[in-house]
């Protein structure tokens, strides 16, 4: 198979590949209430909603826009979970993404305020409108980031799987509580993921949970882990039940998981089954995870030529 003379450079920006988070952007900007719940009512799962949701808490300078249409309409619990996240960013890009004991005391202070007020406002978005899922997964990341526990994650996880029981938004979240890094094991992060693996119907996201735990697992204290059996067995079975499945689509969150699966197969060695979600990706890219191993462009940039040098372009 003759190699790729040149490949695209890969879009970070999300809006290449879900081009209405744009048009959400852009509502919050020009601070167009009716065009912003237009456009995430429109969703066509609850996923995908949460996605809309999630990627509009990362837009500046909108808390007190959104704390207006809070004030406004109480019930709005959109305007409540945007307003949440942003905060829970604002507070995370303060805390960044060190190791604790390379965070100070005065941004762990910034950061805590930060979640304080997001779980406020969260707390009575849940309680005025407990069916939104979108207010549950941000009430997940708050709960994380203030050392809430495994137990109270998993209550607030289990308050939101009642009403959507595959959320891949949700389930992430609670993968990252339960890693040792926040008071967690391997053995629970495995145990999750696999099982929300199984429920899923076939060609759904979830298999992407068992992808990021053996990821997180061999970038965290393993550095070996992604040669044993058990983790290369795991990821195979689940390509087979998300990305190599003919009912596989390219909908809300396919982004990350096709480059999840690139990463894990590069990792693995196994550049032709790497080159082939590279192939299907094109220039489509997400931080995370290539993130895990620095400059995210050339760490995606760089696996792809290894995989299309060794595997061949399809």
């Amino acid at each position: 198979m003759p190699v790729a003379p040149a490949q695209p450079y890969p879009d970070f920006d999300p809006v290449a590949a879900y081009p209405v988070m744009g048009r959400v952007r852009n509502a919050l900007v020009v601070q167009d209430w009716a065009a912003v719940r237009a456009l995430v009512d429109a969703a066509p799962e609850s996923a995908a909603r949460t996605m809309l949701i999630r990627f509009a808490a990362t837009v500046p300078d909108t808390e007190r826009f959104l704390r207006d249409v809070l004030d406004r309409d109480p019930d709005d619990s959109v305007a409540g979970a945007m307003l949440g996240g942003r905060l829970i960013d604002a507070g995370w890009a303060v805390r960044t993404r060190a190791m604790a004991e390379h965070v100070s005391a005065g941004q762990f202070r910034v950061f805590h305020e930060h979640l304080r007020r997001a779980e406020q406002i969260l707390i009575t978005a849940a309680a005025r409108n407990p069916a939104d899922v979108a207010v549950w997964c941000e009430r997940l990341i708050s709960a994380r980031g203030l050392g809430l526990g495994i137990s109270e994650v998993r209550r607030r996880y289990d308050r939101l799987a009642a009403h959507d029981p595959h959320h891949l938004p949700a389930q992430s979240q609670l993968l990252q509580s339960l890693c040792p890094k926040w008071d967690g094991t391997w053995e629970q992060v495995h145990a999750f993921a696999r099982e929300r693996m199984l429920a899923a119907p076939k060609g759904a996201n979830n298999a992407v949970l068992v992808v990021t735990g053996h990821l997180e697992r061999a970038l965290g204290d393993d550095e070996s882990h992604l040669a044993t059996p058990f983790a290369r067995d795991e990821v195979h079975e689940a390509a087979a039940r998300s990305v190599l499945d003919p009912d596989f689509r390219h909908d809300y969150g396919w982004v990350g998981v096709r480059n999840s699966f690139a990463m894990a197969f590069s990792l693995m060695g196994d550049n032709r089954e790497a080159a082939a979600q590279f192939n299907a990706l094109d220039r489509f890219a997400s931080k995370d995870p290539w993130e895990y191993l620095g400059n995210p462009a050339e760490a995606f940039v760089r696996r792809r030529a290894r995989a299309y040098a060794i595997a061949g372009a399809r």
